[in-house]
């Protein structure tokens, strides 16, 4: 008992000064019995009622005290107990009153230049008190004139205060998102209705930063070690990730060495040991958002083990310096330590076989995908003479009357409404009345633009945008009677709107990515989810921006949104989605221009075709290779359907135009035109679900009947131009996507002739579409090289990143097996020995891992976003995929597809097979249309089984996909009722474009493509669109890190195979930091 007594009196007693729930909470005890099991430690835990009830003379004497606030804990008695005592505090106490304050953490974090997001502070004395420094419009606030575009995120200034709002952009839907502490399985809830921002106390405004759906948590022990876990981001769907135990799913991350010097930063400017940090990683940096205090990893026995390390060595240098920190042989509780359960999502297997018997590992998935059905994109031009319109023009344009103006937002929307109503007639100038042609044809279009405006019931931005542009001008007296002044008299009207992405364009897109998933990464089953939730996926999303025409690049956007979400097992809104995964590339589109003189020859000479009577232009056809011949896939009698098309055309824009009669006078008889409709989101948006209230009543989906008449009576008038008998050709596509449409939302209308007239302009928009991007094999060569170049140069750019990636990682996996001369036991120990026994001394690398402490050179050359292999629960840890999806138009995938099927046409390739074979060549001739959610795939798998230098280590594989299948609207079996009734259609799966037993090399695949890709040198610096700075910024450095990236303006290809070691070499450094771009 002696004995005992004596022992205690040598140990060093640490108090547990927390709240009972935080005490006796799983990772404090883990922690805690580990430094028992020490012999060096007593523990006293002082328990709810001393702390809360007792004086704090009659507390326990400790030595080391363990105390920090949570609800209910008396903080300030802690810090009188403090300075009673003087014990060594993990924790310093009084700092941890600048947690609770917003305000008090970002202004500490700057002093001590740490970075954080870009913000401002609105400070309220009251309750929805005005203040002249805060402005608020649609889409930014302004604060001090510090202007922040949604998305931005809203922070209550109280940090116990977890109501978090993030407001999005009217062009990406607008809405806003809570984000609170976890309900359930619910992290956040998206609200599409709430756009104004709070008023009601004082908030943090801060500009949005996407983090590609992942945060990272930061957790410090003392100055000198951080250990990083990323999970699903709540702004993306809000639903949290668990393991089959009910426990949200974490993994272990790697941090840069900037990152760990953030770690040991946040340690000294707030004094806590222990705590836990925000992490947002955006654009290749790093800023803290939120700091936590007091805080433990949740079930990592590897994080337990080092935590009580650390705090031994810590308590023992404060109290007891003169007995040794140098840990044990082998840790006190290790014998016992528990089997840490797999949390289900550990890799089962390693590798696919590949074609040829060899284990390949996949390293690459790169997609090029048009967008899913949408409505149709509609333009309505009319000139204004109206005082109302042309006043609305000079508020809006800041009363220069020869400045033209745009009217996007809701305010100026429901402006040009209220005008609208006024003057547009009540009673329709119909078959009785004595007015004008010009006349009558004015009203309608005023019409048609009122029926646009009213449509959902509100404006999102997103769908309609109209121009007014002056035309004439009059001088006259000013109103103060002091000189003249210009006045508009007549300008041009266009509104723009349509190309809303249907229900089905939105299941299309999920399906597609769920079948992504599902097939696109074999041997991993489920395993995509898992190498994304891991930091082993890095997946980048691009969409087109179509620059001049924004409006119309939302059914891209939300393509890409909708496919993230089946890929990603997402659930919810897609506008978060957009936000958080999706980036905008308004260059996507570059290229058109480059091409127009081509493209303009290509559609003479089809319209030449076409028109003509001849039929000998298919004599010369090579029956072995069709594809070859001008022309090719135009039906040879083109010339005598035609006319066909016109009739049928008139026959059904004559019955849509007595629907729309029917209903203008039902909606005059009701006076409906004084009544605003309900707001309705979805329809404004584009619906998830078939409109079964309209189909019952007999109305078109998507559109009123006058609408829907506007649209066909536009196309009957652009096809055939009676007054000079002349055909348009360029508007057979547009007659067969309305055919369509019809026919797929529209078919409870029974129009008649419908039918007939799609089979009829599909027949002729076979040959037209493919013969608008080259009428020849060359042509189409050359046109495509042109409107694809961008494009095939970021394509190249992925691959090359990719291969030297991988080589980096075989390279040091195979210097790691070479050097390893001890065996695993000694192993450990050292690890133990040398990450705890040396922290003393001055800063140096934080040890999440054997390799973070030791390789901080190296980490500074590559600092890459990467599991931390030491503590993750994965067998597979250096596994890495990169993924790269681009939404892009249909002019893009015929494009591309043009330059991979021709490019051995071109005079330095003329030896050369093309990359696709003939049978491919053949179904592509056969294909005619890639249609809505086409696509084409590269994936780069890497032969781990062969030799570095050999060109053979890495094989590309492409394949596409001819998108939606038609066949349901070709036939009236029962799948194909059932698809109509669902009012979708199903995406056809892959089809090679190489022969099976084929083996395409990169290092061919770069030697086909490369005098058609742009260089990354001539890549233009990207634009910011203005408002979202932080959403889609890309740096500039980055690009031209890029330049440096590319081999074949330095290096020409080498034929023999050998591996361009030394360009990889020298850029080692960057490679990393483009994963941000590219």
């Amino acid at each position: 008992m002696v004995g005992e007594e004596d022992g205690m009196k040598n140990k060093v007693t640490i108090g547990v000064c927390v709240m009972e729930k935080k005490a006796f909470s799983g990772p404090m005890l883990q922690i805690l019995e580990r430094l028992e099991a020490f012999g060096e430690f007593e523990i006293v835990h002082f328990g709810d009622k001393v702390i809360l009830e007792e004086p704090i003379q009659s507390w326990p004497i400790c030595q080391c005290l363990i105390a920090f606030h949570s609800s209910g804990y008396p903080l300030e008695r802690a810090e009188a107990y403090a300075a009673l005592r003087k014990p060594f505090l993990v924790n310093e106490l009084g700092q941890q009153r600048l947690l609770h304050d917003r305000r008090k953490v970002y202004e500490r974090l700057e002093f001590y230049g740490i970075p954080v997001p870009r913000y401002a502070l609105v400070n309220r004395e009251s309750p929805n008190e005005e203040l002249d420094y805060f402005i608020e419009e649609e889409d930014f606030v302004e604060v001090h004139g510090n202007r922040f575009w949604k998305p931005f995120v809203e922070k209550p200034i109280d940090g116990d205060d977890h109501s978090i709002m993030i407001y999005y952009p009217s062009s990406a839907g607008g809405g806003m998102k809570e984000l609170f502490r976890k309900i359930g399985n619910r992290s956040s809830e998206f609200r599409p209705d709430v756009r104004r921002v709070r008023r009601e106390g004082s908030y943090i405004y801060e500009e949005f930063m996407p983090t590609g759906g992942t945060d990272v948590k930061v957790y410090t022990v003392g100055p000198e070690y951080a250990h990083a876990e990323a999970r699903k981001s709540p702004v993306v769907d809000g639903v949290v990730m668990r393991n089959p135990d009910g426990k949200e799913v974490r993994y272990p991350v790697l941090l840069t060495p900037a990152e760990k010097q953030m770690a040991r930063e946040v340690f000294s400017a707030f004094g806590q040991a222990v705590c836990g940090f925000d992490l947002l990683r955006c654009d290749g940096r790093s800023y803290v958002c939120d700091v936590n205090g007091w805080s433990f990893v949740k079930n990592s026995h590897k994080y337990y083990d080092d935590a009580a390390c650390v705090l031994r060595k810590m308590f023992l240098d404060a109290k007891a310096p003169h007995l040794s920190s140098t840990l044990p042989p082998t840790l006190p509780w290790k014998v016992n330590e528990p089997v840490q359960q797999s949390e289900g999502l550990t890799r089962q297997g390693s590798g696919i076989i590949g074609t040829f018997g060899q284990s390949e590992e996949l390293r690459c998935v790169i997609a090029i995908t048009r967008h899913g059905d949408r409505t149709p994109k509609q333009k309505v031009k009319l000139k204004v003479t109206e005082e109302k319109l042309l006043n609305l023009m000079l508020k809006y344009n800041g009363g220069r009357p020869r400045a033209e103006t745009k009217l996007k937002s809701a305010i100026q929307l429901q402006d040009l409404l209220d005008a609208t109503r006024i003057l547009v007639p009540r009673v329709r100038p119909g078959r009785e009345s004595d007015s004008e042609a010009e006349d009558i044809e004015h009203a309608e279009k005023l019409r048609q633009v009122k029926a646009v405006l009213e449509e959902g019931g509100h404006f999102s931005g997103i769908y309609r945008k109209v121009q007014l542009k002056p035309l004439k001008w009059v001088k006259v007296q000013k109103a103060n009677g002091e000189g003249e002044e210009e006045r508009p008299t007549e300008a041009l009207m266009v509104l723009k709107y349509g190309g809303v992405l249907t229900h089905a364009g939105r299941k299309q897109a999920e399906e597609l990515g769920r079948y992504f998933r599902n097939n696109m990464y074999p041997g991993e089953g489920t395993g995509l989810l898992r190498l994304h939730s891991t930091y082993r996926h890095d997946l980048k999303i691009y969409s087109s921006d179509e620059g001049r025409v924004q409006l119309f690049a939302y059914y891209w956007q939300m393509s890409a949104a909708a496919f993230a979400k089946g890929l990603l097992d997402l659930e919810g809104q897609l506008t978060p989605i957009l936000v958080s995964l999706v980036s905008k590339d308004s260059s996507m589109l570059d290229g058109l221009d480059n091409a127009s003189i081509e493209i303009k020859e290509a559609k003479a000479r089809l319209n030449e075709i076409i028109t003509s009577v001849s039929k000998s232009v298919h004599n010369n056809s090579s029956r072995e290779k069709p594809w070859m011949v001008d022309g090719a896939g135009l039906p040879p009698n083109a010339s005598e359907v035609l006319p066909k098309l016109v009739k049928l055309t008139k026959k059904v824009t004559e019955q849509v135009r007595l629907l729309a009669i029917d209903e203008d006078e039902d909606l005059a008889e009701s006076s409906s035109y004084d009544v605003i409709l309900p707001y309705d989101q979805a329809k404004a948006l584009g619906k998830t679900h078939i409109d079964v209230d309209r189909i019952a009543a007999g109305l078109p989906c998507g559109e009123g009947f006058l609408l829907m008449f506007a649209r066909w009576r536009k196309l009957e008038r652009d096809l055939y131009n009676e007054r000079k008998e002349r055909f348009d050709i360029t508007q057979i596509p547009d007659v067969y996507d309305s055919c369509k449409y019809d026919l797929l939302h529209n078919a409870h209308l029974n129009l008649d002739g419908l039918d007939e007239l799609f089979k009829v302009a599909q027949l002729l928009a076979d040959g037209v579409i493919p013969n608008e991007y080259g009428i020849n094999a060359k042509q189409k060569l050359k046109i495509g090289s042109k409107i694809a170049r961008r494009l095939l140069g970021k394509i190249l750019i992925d691959l090359r990143n990719t291969r030297e990636e991988a080589i980096s990682v075989a390279e040091l996996k195979s210097n790691q097996d070479n050097n390893i001369a001890v065996p695993a036991a000694k192993e450990e120990t050292d690890y133990h020995s040398k990450a705890y026994g040396k922290i003393d001394g001055t800063r140096r690398a934080s040890f999440t891992s054997d390799m973070s402490m030791d390789q901080d050179e190296d980490d500074d050359k590559e600092p890459k976003y990467r599991l931390d292999p030491k503590y993750a629960n994965v067998k597979t840890p250096e596994r890495h995929v990169r993924t790269r999806l681009y939404f892009t138009s249909e002019s893009h995938i015929h494009s591309l597809m043009n330059v991979l099927r021709y490019c051995n046409l071109d005079e330095s390739l003329q030896e050369e097979p093309s990359l696709v074979c003939d049978n491919a060549l053949d179904r592509l001739y056969r294909t005619k249309e890639l249609d809505y959610m086409s696509y084409i795939v590269f994936r780069l798998f890497e032969n781990t089984e062969v030799a570095l230098e050999d060109p053979k280590r890495f094989r590309i594989e492409m394949t596409f996909s001819r998108g939606a299948d038609l066949s349901p609207l070709e036939s009236n079996d029962s799948e194909a009722a059932s698809l109509h009734q669902e009012h979708t259609l199903p995406i056809m799966g892959p089809e090679r474009l190489q022969d099976v037993g084929s083996y395409l090399t990169l290092e061919m695949m770069e030697k086909m493509i490369r005098p058609f890709a742009m260089p990354a040198e001539d890549f233009p610096p990207p634009s910011i669109p203005q408002g979202f700075s932080g959403y889609f910024s890309k740096s500039a450095a980055v690009l031209e890190r890029l330049v440096n990236l590319w081999p074949f303006h330095k290096h020409s290809s080498n034929s023999n195979g050998s591996s361009p070691r030394k360009s990889r070499g020298e850029n080692h450094k960057n490679q990393a930091e483009e994963t941000s771009y590219t």
